[in-house]
């Protein structure tokens, strides 16, 4: 058991076949075992990225003693699903450490690791520090001045910060990581790499959906917003900072 247990804090993918009976896709089991600091994961639909960011969760506060781990979504339902996932996992541990509290969006574990999950409000999430790990759902949603108001957390801590999302459009914070990932690991993966979703429903869904949806949904795609007048590279390039800007 002892031996069983020193593998499992060493290496997520195995605690998940062993304590879930969870068999990771390839690319969640390279998550798992990422050591990088700051992930993306630009993913499908239904692919696993929530269940995957859920799980690394869970074994950072049962083997990482006293973390705080803060799961960030923008609103109060995607911070339920995301944290019943949490918790539906750890309902279904062969041999879970006990819990000292839960909530609808909370839970402590006896040796002082907390997993919280919250709404995308800045007023709520200002108060916490020490982040061990940061995980940010739907964050191609999430606004560009929360995602700054939350970075700080983890200065002390050096904490793990995780985004995970299905793209959204040409803009934000989110985009802009993916575009140009400096200390970023990032991953895509689409709907056609996922043993889940059959080559038939996505025929389906390629003839029920607009062009733009299907591909952002389910093929990862960054297109421009609909709303947009000009695109973001024409844009883009009409910038220069090395022109000094008019005093008005």
């Amino acid at each position: 058991m002892l031996c069983h247990n020193l593998k499992a804090s060493l290496d997520p993918v195995a605690w998940c076949k062993g304590a879930l009976g969870f068999e990771p896709d390839s690319w969640q089991a390279e998550v798992l075992r990422s050591n990088s600091p700051r992930i993306l994961l630009n993913n499908s639909r239904q692919s696993g990225k929530s269940s995957i960011c859920a799980l690394l969760a869970l074994w950072t506060a049962i083997y990482r003693p006293g973390s705080l781990v803060l799961c960030l979504s923008p609103s109060l339902r995607q911070s339920s699903e995301l944290f019943h996932t949490v918790a539906r996992f750890y309902g279904a541990l062969s041999e879970p450490v006990a819990s000292s509290g839960e909530s609808a969006l909370r839970l402590e574990l006896v040796n002082g690791s907390r997993i919280i999950s919250l709404p995308g409000q800045e007023q709520t999430v200002r108060g916490y520090a020490g982040v061990s790990l940061l995980i940010v759902d739907e964050a191609a949603r999430v606004p560009d001045d929360l995602y700054f108001s939350v970075r700080p957390m983890l200065a002390v801590s050096n904490g793990r910060l995780i985004a995970l999302s299905t793209p959204w459009g040409k803009r934000g914070w989110f985009y802009e990581i993916f575009k140009a990932p400096n200390g970023w690991k990032t991953w895509t993966v689409t709907a056609d790499q996922c043993p889940r979703i059959s080559p038939e429903f996505l025929a389906e869904e390629r003839r029920s959906m607009p062009r733009a949806w299907f591909e952002a949904e389910y093929f990862c795609a960054f297109n421009e917003p609909e709303d947009s007048v000009f695109g973001y590279d024409d844009v883009m390039r009409a910038i220069s900072s090395d022109i000094e800007p008019l005093e008005v």
